[in-house]
């Protein structure tokens, strides 16, 4: 399993934008090969930012997911909501 962290940095006041984009967005990210689960958080103290975590069966396939958005235009349609990059990071558990 792959666990994979999404963290969008939102203009002001543009999160809830954001929020409303992903519903419809995720079902397809629910339906896609591989996907296991993806949860959506909001920070406690800056509703601007927003973070998926979602996890995979492998990386290959989000990555392979990720081709298919970029593709789609996804990301280009947020790019007026974003103030910045989107942040994405692929977990590796750790026994600790």
């Amino acid at each position: 399993m792959q666990k994979v962290t999404l963290l969008f940095p939102c203009q002001p006041g543009k999160g809830k934008d954001l929020l409303d984009a992903l519903t419809v967005a995720l079902v397809d990210t629910r339906a896609y090969d591989g996907c296991v689960s993806v949860e959506t958080f909001v920070d406690a103290d800056n509703p601007d930012t927003v973070v998926l975590i979602e996890e995979w069966d492998s990386r290959g396939q989000n990555e392979k997911y990720m081709t298919w958005r970029m593709e789609t235009g996804l990301l280009e349609m947020l790019q007026p909501i974003l103030a910045g990059p989107l942040e994405v990071h692929y977990l590796d558990s750790h026994p600790a």
